[in-house]
């Protein structure tokens, strides 16, 4: 059966899937102009192979995209999803020592999310847990605020993140939830081993039940001017401090 399509916008959201193998591609919708940039850069790779290729003027773009404000920069595909593995079967193949993973309750925001996965890429993260039901998978702003990163980044999406939680416990993963109630400074934590960090919604945070299954609570210190960071520069100061010190211990 023939899997549904959708579009995704932007230079480098549709560079990364371009060059991704694992990524079909339906049609591809461009400028001349965007096309011959995009030549000039990658002139050892042939990004057009063997792709249904339709030229079309801004303003055709502009329509195509539809009433979404998402800038495509000259550039539209039309692709499918990835193949994706369970959360289950990646748990069981990978037995390395240090697996890092983030896990969102209730964070919808397309832009929030797309943030959040660039950074997850740019420092390492394994993987990204979602609730199926609330996840826009098909978020032209996702992809585009991604910056490619959906081509690199395997995303789990489970239809209970506590029942995902708690089989993630027996596989000896660690569940660390931020908190801004937490008095606990997550940079003093060691965070060798087997990691999901946990991280809610602006607006109401983690829910009781799943505070009540982490194994820890943690914050990140600030001083006192701003209150909390957008949920995008949350996740990326953790992930940025976890890479950092894996790195520096590793050394």
């Amino acid at each position: 059966m023939k899997k549904t399509t959708f579009l995704i916008v932007g230079k480098h959201a549709v560079l990364e899937a371009l060059k991704n193998p694992a990524r079909k591609i339906e049609r591809v919708f461009l400028t001349e102009d965007a096309q011959k940039k995009l030549n000039r850069e990658n002139q050892s790779l042939n990004l057009f192979k063997s792709l249904n290729v339709f030229f079309k003027s801004r303003k055709e773009l502009d329509n195509l995209c539809g009433k979404d404000e998402t800038a495509h920069q000259g550039l539209v595909a039309e692709v499918e999803q990835l193949e994706e593995i369970t959360l289950k079967e990646f748990a069981v193949l990978n037995k390395h020592k240090n697996i890092n993973l983030v896990a969102l309750e209730e964070v919808t925001d397309p832009r929030n999310i797309g943030s959040i996965i660039r950074s997850a890429v740019a420092f390492n993260i394994d993987g990204l847990i979602v609730k199926e039901r609330s996840f826009p998978s098909k978020s032209k702003l996702l992809y585009k605020s991604a910056s490619g990163g959906t081509e690199h980044l395997k995303i789990f999406k489970v239809s209970n993140l506590n029942t995902a939680l708690n089989f993630l416990k027996t596989k000896d993963f660690w569940i660390s939830a931020f908190d801004i109630n937490s008095n606990k400074d997550f940079t003093k934590n060691n965070w060798k081993g087997k990691n999901v960090l946990l991280f809610g919604s602006e607006g109401y945070g983690i829910k009781t039940k799943t505070l009540e299954n982490s194994d820890f609570r943690f914050k990140v210190n600030m001083n006192n001017k701003i209150e909390s960071l957008n949920i995008a520069n949350t996740v990326s100061v953790v992930c940025h401090h976890i890479f950092h010190s894996i790195n520096t211990e590793s050394k």
